[in-house]
């Protein structure tokens, strides 16, 4: 988190060094666009930047200011509540989503995130608007539409898939419409019920990525900087068409080291975080995840 959307790396080495525990954001960010970021409320619906909206268009601004060491990310608290969600009522209501969804942001004080993604600014102005929820999701091409699948998954487990799959169409498809996303959450769900299933990460990803990417690239660049692979061959950036196989690169390359993946994922800079939700589910969902990992995030999520 506070590495988020760091493309320089010499920077990242300047403010935090080669990063392997949770630290806290410092307030000022090199690489921050946050200035060039809008959000013009269409309507009383649309207002939910409350007391973050001060600091956008400020050059510098963390996207992250405010939150803790281990914190999650906006995405990843909604995460958190949709997991509490599906597996207490044991399974996916997306009225019942959409409903905590839209209260959770219109509501002050429920994060303190400054930065809020492109499609939950563009979900609310339709709503402002007076389109219905299930009109309010637009084309994003972003990987951050991936965040809640692991959440899903873990609420709903993969035994039954279609089951699985179905839920997780209907929840991503309820923001980002785009094709490439919804695809992409598709595989990253049968990837990891083919995981729980008794599958192994490096045969999963191969049998289970629909042709997207290449395992003779994979094993070509497995002894290369992980800065060379992502950031020269592979954006570091969040359109999916890279971000994806990049998170399926470094799980297929970390495949048997939950720490190692983790750790290239956040220092390779770009959208780490989001990178994260894939590579992570994956990798924790085959290794466990290590206690000095998960107890931060368990305290102050």
């Amino acid at each position: 988190m506070p590495v988020h959307w760091y493309y320089d790396l010499r920077s990242r080495d300047r403010d935090y060094g080669y990063v392997t525990q949770y630290m806290a954001p410092k307030a000022l960010h090199p690489d921050s666009i946050l200035w060039r970021s809008r959000h013009e409320p269409a309507g009383p619906a649309a207002e939910i930047l409350h007391n973050q909206a001060k600091y956008w268009g400020r050059r510098g601004v963390h996207y992250h200011q405010h939150l803790q060491a281990g914190e999650n990310t906006l995405n990843f608290q909604l995460a958190r509540r949709l997991y509490d969600l599906v597996a207490t009522a044991g399974s996916y209501d997306r009225e019942a989503w959409t409903s905590l969804y839209v209260d959770f942001l219109q509501t002050p004080g429920n994060h303190r995130d400054t930065y809020i993604e492109e499609y939950h600014r563009a979900f609310f102005n339709n709503l402002a608007r007076g389109k219905k929820p299930s009109q309010c999701g637009v084309s994003d091409i972003h990987i951050g539409g991936l965040a809640s699948v692991p959440a899903l998954f873990a609420a709903l487990g993969g035994k039954d898939v279609a089951r699985l799959r179905e839920a997780v169409q209907l929840h991503v498809s309820l923001t980002h419409k785009d094709t490439g996303v919804l695809e992409a959450a598709d595989c990253l769900a049968r990837m990891l019920a083919a995981i729980q299933n008794g599958g192994s990460i490096r045969a999963v990803i191969e049998s289970e990525s629909d042709g997207k990417i290449s395992i003779r690239k994979f094993e070509s660049w497995r002894n290369d900087a992980d800065f060379e692979t992502i950031g020269r061959r592979l954006s570091p950036a969040c359109y999916i068409a890279d971000a994806f196989p990049a998170a399926l690169y470094l799980a297929w390359k970390y495949h048997d080291d939950f720490a190692g993946g983790i750790v290239a994922n956040t220092n390779v800079g770009g959208d780490n975080c989001h990178r994260g939700a894939v590579t992570g589910s994956l990798l924790g969902l085959a290794n466990g995840v290590p206690s000095e990992y998960s107890r931060i995030a368990s305290v102050t999520c």
